[in-house]
């Protein structure tokens, strides 16, 4: 890849931007890969080689420039399960699978489908995310000295407030003042010098798990290669792949639009599939697009693929020689960060458009934020989401089929149809027709309608079928070419019949 290419973008390039950008999303990452992978029952070093090989192989080759990805919290819940019964090599070889899926979702072009997401469901998408963002932080407002975590009270409790609600209040105000240093990365800074001059006693990274080690390993994962195995690991291994792929592909569409340019979504589902294969071989957890560090990328002013490189060569940098200083940071200062994120991610307009938007819509988006809030699975939030809303989309194009009746020249009685004729209108379409008053040949004009699907079909030939019981004669006018291709490739099956119209050109050559 060209030095060109690999800093593709529309904006003037600013080097200090990205490289302060790169460190502060580092930042960011390290105690969410941490907190995840513990979660999942892995080694701490698995999620930190996950987010750098991630960030590393998705911002050389991934296509959206300035997207961060990582180890991320939605992939590795769909894992749990799977290490708890059979173990991390299970994991690896899953990862391994997930990749090779994705990677053929990018050969088939499949990622471009993301665009057909309706606007509501994005909207209940980042709103449930933030959410989940928000609470996940409170997390850190407990006590791990013991087996079961409890909440801090007294000292560490106000201790670890306020050192949060400055850490706001520094991302917040900062950039008011100036925008040439990244917020974050000045509060994260300012909250580490004040904790360790004035020796305040608070939790640290270094709490959560050591994150010293060396560099990943080329390894075949320890599994039996044998059916029975890809019985076992199929199942996660999709959908974990789809997981990842409707989050990273959603995060893309979101940088789209803050940075009016365009990415490539198939670009990206190799690239995905390129960083979880390599991911597996390398002994890492595996992951996808993480839209608060994305945003946290973007906020710091980068625009380019080298912000990503940046914030993934660090970690590997902090796990190899880094870790003592890093180990010190105040999770305070971390949590106050991803707090601003959620806060800024969360769409505050939403609440102003309640009273304009559609029921349906509105409707849509709860659905999804609390599907996503309390289930923690977003690619089942966006599925519902996109199905309830094209159910409501079917049903309103249902209602709106409907037909105006005449008499022609010749006696036949003319039914004009306005609207689409699919499987939602087919039975209205049904109800239209007076089969019994009509005189012996009629006409069922569609030059204001379309004839969509199989149901469509279905109809014309029951409607035929009942006239033709009453020696009476259907004719279909104007139909489009897409309309007379679907009827045509139905002979065989239904018998109707088509009136010639040169104007309109519709009979086939």
């Amino acid at each position: 890849m060209s030095v060109s290419s690999f800093i593709n973008t529309n904006h003037k390039l600013n080097i200090k931007n990205e490289i302060l950008a790169g460190l502060t999303v580092a930042m960011t990452m390290i105690p969410e890969s941490l907190s995840f992978v513990i979660l999942a029952g892995l080694s701490p070093l698995i999620g930190l080689y996950g987010a750098f090989i991630m960030g590393i192989v998705t911002a050389f080759f991934g296509g959206r420039p300035a997207m961060v990805s990582g180890g991320a919290g939605a992939t590795v819940i769909t894992l749990i399960a799977l290490n708890a019964t059979y173990g991390e090599e299970y994991i690896f070889a899953t990862v391994v699978l997930a990749g090779i899926f994705q990677i053929i979702v990018g050969v088939f072009k499949l990622g471009r489908f993301v665009r057909l997401i309706p606007q509501s469901v994005m909207y209940g998408f980042l709103n449930g995310l933030a959410i989940v963002i928000f609470i996940s932080q409170l997390e850190q407002f407990k006590s791990t000295s013991e087996s079961i975590p409890h909440w801090l009270t007294g000292t560490p409790m106000f201790t670890m407030l306020g050192l949060t609600l400055l850490t706001i209040f520094i991302v917040y105000y900062f950039p008011k003042i100036t925008k040439a240093v990244p917020a974050s990365l000045v509060a994260i800074c300012v909250i580490f010098i004040l904790v360790i001059s004035f020796k305040i006693e608070t939790k640290t990274v270094g709490d959560i798990a050591s994150i010293k080690g060396e560099l990943p390993n080329f390894r075949i994962p320890s599994v039996p290669f044998t059916l029975e195995t890809l019985k076992i690991i199929l199942p996660y291994s999709i959908i974990m792949g789809s997981v990842g792929l409707i989050e990273t592909l959603l995060t893309l569409t979101l940088v789209d639009e803050v940075t009016e340019t365009k990415g490539s979504s198939n670009k990206e589902c190799l690239a995905q599939g390129a960083a979880n294969i390599t991911n597996g071989f390398f002994g890492g957890m595996g992951g996808c697009a993480m839209i608060a560090q994305t945003f946290v990328n973007l906020d710091a002013g980068s625009r380019s693929r080298i912000g990503p490189a940046i914030g993934a060569i660090t970690i590997l940098i902090i796990i190899l020689v880094g870790s003592p200083i890093i180990e010190k940071i105040p999770m305070a200062a971390l949590v106050g960060v991803m707090m601003m994120v959620a806060i800024s991610t969360f769409k505050w307009g939403f609440f102003k458009l309640i009273m304009k938007m559609p029921k349906s819509d509105v409707f849509v988006s709860i659905l999804v934020a609390v599907i996503t809030v309390f289930l923690h699975n977003l690619a089942l939030a966006v599925f519902v989401g996109v199905i309830v809303s094209a159910l409501v989309f079917a049903w309103d194009n249902a209602k709106r089929i409907r037909s105006r009746k005449s008499i022609d020249e010749n006696g036949r009685k003319v039914y004009e149809i306005y609207g689409p004729l699919f499987f939602g209108s087919s039975s209205i379409f049904l109800e239209k027709f007076d089969i019994i008053n009509d005189p012996k040949e009629i006409v069922i004009d569609f030059k204001e309608s379309r004839i969509v699907d199989m149901s469509a079909i279905e109809a014309l030939n029951t409607i035929t079928f009942k006239y033709a019981q009453k020696n009476k004669r259907v004719i279909l006018r104007h139909l489009s070419k897409d309309s007379i291709r679907l009827l045509y490739n139905a002979k065989g099956i239904i018998e109707v019949d088509i009136e010639e119209d040169p104007t309109y050109n519709v009979m086939p050559k």
